[in-house]
């Protein structure tokens, strides 16, 4: 009952959301005429932006996807993500449009759009929780198994603040007297009849139904009187660390991290992504960069313009990586790491890498599927090889492309390897950026790279 609420209410929020936006343009346009303030814009094609740029916060923040588990504090953070990347894309527009546009108008009109996006959110939320704390739709449960794991099971539903009433345990002994918040009701016996006549909704069971065969009965009966019953399985005994779990038909799948990007359409969105930015980089930057540093490079020293040298790539594959050339032409280049006083460096070569200009040859490589934007640093063959055997999870950054930029580096980590504790870390940072992939995110690793390029960064020599 309550999910289907809230599909309705996402769907409710997405119509007003998309109404307010047309109607306001209308709204603020005419009242500004009747006020004789002249609007001078391109009425369709400012409308048309304004609900791409609302169409592209959607799909990448995804402020619609709303659930009975999600609290105040991510509402309000996906909200405010839509809110800044809208505005964002709103002052792009505006900068690269040649139409002269009112100022009046444009703060109106976002002022009011955004004040009802933040209205009906808030609404949205007042209402959940007070209709999640109605007697009407309270969902009692109680847990099979008084353990470790029943225990953190309990922490965590209630640690979701929804619509749930834990009740107690019921264990096969049921004279424990371990002091506990919750009481041990009784044994498996008694589970049932206590259901019944407490209205319980769910009954959880963290024991093994090979060592409690009774399990069994105990959910046919359940399900026979409307009582829902749901096995938790406990995997530490195979692994010590958090799991997920996908679906083969009906076969479970365990799997050690979450890989968004394991998702065909999640790659489709990357790619697409990859390919709108860098296409848009080499069309109006590189393609008068390129024949600019190339006659630098060669008026200051002998040897070719680009430095090209294989790296790892995705799936452990060797691509060539482009960078325009740094270093005086030395035989050391496949086989010592850049360090920060290197007397390999021109001096154009510094200037380029303090400002990470050597790189941007590299959306060349993105264009043609070897790199992504973000991702892990590609490292050169031979350090590959010493840091794997050095990192046990070394390897796991492979699974993606890498990137001209990543997470690790908006994070310090970039530059010249001193120590096995750096490289652990940026290891760290590439595995969390594989974990917690979003298009969001991409996007806030390209504004820090940027920032970090304009305010300097230690790191970078």
């Amino acid at each position: 009952m309550l999910n289907r609420y809230l599909k309705i209410c996402s769907i409710q929020i997405l119509i007003m959301d998309f109404f307010c936006l047309n109607a306001f343009f209308f709204f603020v346009s005419y009242w500004l005429q009747q006020k004789e303030v002249p609007v001078h814009l391109d009425r369709d094609t400012f409308l048309l932006a304004s609900n791409i740029a609302w169409v592209i916060a959607l799909y990448t923040t995804g402020i619609y996807f709303l659930s009975q588990q999600m609290s105040y504090e991510k509402i309000a953070r996906k909200t405010i993500q839509g809110i800044l990347l809208y505005l964002l894309l709103i002052l792009l527009f505006v900068f690269l449009n040649k139409e002269a546009y009112n100022r009046i108008f444009i703060i109106t009109y976002c002022s009011l759009f955004l004040i009802i996006v933040l209205a009906d959110r808030l609404f949205f939320y007042i209402l959940t929780h007070y209709l999640m704390r109605r007697k009407e739709i309270e969902r009692k449960v109680v847990i099979v198994g008084y353990n470790d794991l029943s225990k953190q099971l309990v922490d965590n539903l209630l640690g979701r603040k929804g619509n749930l009433r834990f009740e107690g345990y019921f264990e096969e002994y049921s004279n424990v007297h371990e002091l506990s918040y919750y009481p041990v009701i009784g044994n498996l016996q008694e589970c049932i009849n206590y259901a019944q006549l407490n209205n319980i909704r769910e009954i959880y069971s963290t024991l093994s139904p090979e060592q409690f065969p009774y399990l069994y009965t105990l959910a046919h009966e359940a399900e026979k009187h409307f009582i829902r019953f749901r096995f938790v399985p406990d995997f530490r005994m195979f692994v010590n660390r958090q799991i997920y779990i996908d679906y083969l038909d009906n076969i479970p799948i365990i799997s050690l991290r979450s890989e968004p990007l394991d998702d065909i359409a999640n790659r489709i969105r990357k790619r697409f992504f990859d390919l709108i930015f860098s296409l848009g980089v080499t069309v109006f930057l590189l393609s008068w960069l390129i024949p600019l540093l190339a006659l630098l490079v060669k008026l200051e020293s002998r040897g070719p313009v680009f430095f090209i040298q294989n790296r790892t790539g995705r799936n452990n594959k060797t691509f060539r990586c482009l960078k325009f050339r740094s270093m005086y032409v030395n035989n050391d280049a496949n086989s010592k790491q850049a360090t920060r006083n290197d007397k390999r460096f021109t001096r154009l070569g510094k200037f380029m890498r303090k400002t990470n200009l050597d790189e941007m040859p590299q959306f060349l490589n993105v264009l043609w599927g070897d790199m992504s934007i973000v991702g892990p640093r590609p490292h050169m063959l031979k350090h590959t090889e010493e840091y794997s055997a050095i990192i046990q999870k070394y390897m796991i950054r492979h699974f993606l492309k890498p990137g001209i930029t990543g997470w690790a580096q908006v994070n310090g980590y970039r530059g010249e390897i001193t120590d096995d504790l750096h490289l652990s870390k940026r290891i760290e940072h590439d595995i969390w950026y594989m974990e917690n992939w979003s298009v969001f995110l991409d996007l806030k690793i390209i504004f820090l790279t940027v920032f970090n390029t304009i305010r300097g960064d230690k790191n970078a020599f």
